[in-house]
């Protein structure tokens, strides 16, 4: 019943229940080193819940300082005026959260190429971007 709780409230802590479930494992993992040598605690939850949420904190932290430094190099890129190749500039984009933008470039590039693999792989990227565009926008996670 433990688990079922702590899947549940670290789900809702990251949006992400294949998250929440690596976790928890690890949680559980660290529990199974660390019992035995200090005992159990007394809010068996709490415990887990606290070391299941550390590494999510962290990887909120390491998401949002990649997040600006992609912003950092598009900004840069912007005033110093480089031209990135289309498809380049998509992959940015897309990492920037900005998925409408990149199935455009991604079909530029697309259009650019002459070589039947290049257009086709360019077709896909703009594809899968548009999937992405689609996708009701999750809310998220705090950090």
């Amino acid at each position: 019943m433990e688990s079922a709780r702590l899947i549940a409230g670290l789900a809702r802590y990251t949006n992400d229940v294949g998250l929440a479930e690596e976790l928890a494992q690890d949680a559980v993992v660290a529990a199974l080193e660390q019992w035995p040598v200090s005992g159990v605690p007394r809010n068996v939850g709490a415990w887990l819940m606290t070391v299941a949420k550390r590494p999510a904190v962290d990887l909120f932290r390491r998401n949002r300082e990649l997040e600006h430094k992609y912003a950092q190099i598009g900004r840069t890129l912007e005033t110093e005026g480089y031209h990135l190749l289309p498809s380049v500039r998509g992959d940015l984009l897309m990492k920037l959260g900005r998925a409408n933008e990149a199935r455009a470039e991604f079909e530029r590039a697309a259009a650019l190429t002459s070589n039947a693999r290049e257009r086709e792989l360019s077709a896909r990227r703009a594809r899968s971007a548009e999937a992405e565009s689609g996708r009701a926008a999750r809310p998220r996670p705090p950090g």
